[in-house]
């Protein structure tokens, strides 16, 4: 379930170029392209910081959520997106490791890779849903 809800996010921009991809239609700094890169911080969030327990400062994460919205000039559809599928498949191993009854620390008390998977899981589909109606309205424009 995890996987097909990686592949609907990394399929957000399956056919857009990069402008496109960048085009800002709510006020937010929610676009097809930040919401695959956000979906990157979230899988280094919790599967290689959380349960791998690598700092987030050595993943060269954010600090904030807001901030993993953040497009950088040379962040590109193919960038963006090979960035978010290495991320799955490191996530993958790391999670193999582990019993889905393990624990780990979080700030609100620990958590199991159980709940890892289905945060993650909620987190990636209501994103793609996001990015669902963002890519409808961008392909509607088309001339």
């Amino acid at each position: 379930m995890l996987d097909h809800q990686r592949q609907e996010v990394a399929a957000l921009l399956a056919d857009l170029d990069d402008t496109e991809a960048r085009a800002r239609l709510v006020p937010s700094l929610t676009t097809p392209l930040s919401l695959v890169k956000h979906a990157t911080f979230v899988e280094k969030v919790w599967f290689h910081s959380r349960v791998a327990g690598v700092p987030r400062a050595e993943l060269g994460l954010p600090d904030t959520v807001d901030e993993s919205f953040v497009l950088d000039p040379q962040d590109t559809v193919d960038s963006v997106r090979a960035a978010f599928l290495a991320a799955c498949e490191h996530s993958r191993t790391v999670a193999a490791s582990h019993d889905l009854d393990e624990e780990f620390p979080w700030h609100r008390g620990p958590v199991s890779l159980r709940y890892v998977y289905a945060h993650l899981v909620a987190e990636l589909a209501r994103h793609a849903g996001h990015g669902d109606i963002l890519v409808e309205q961008i392909r509607s424009r088309r001339s």
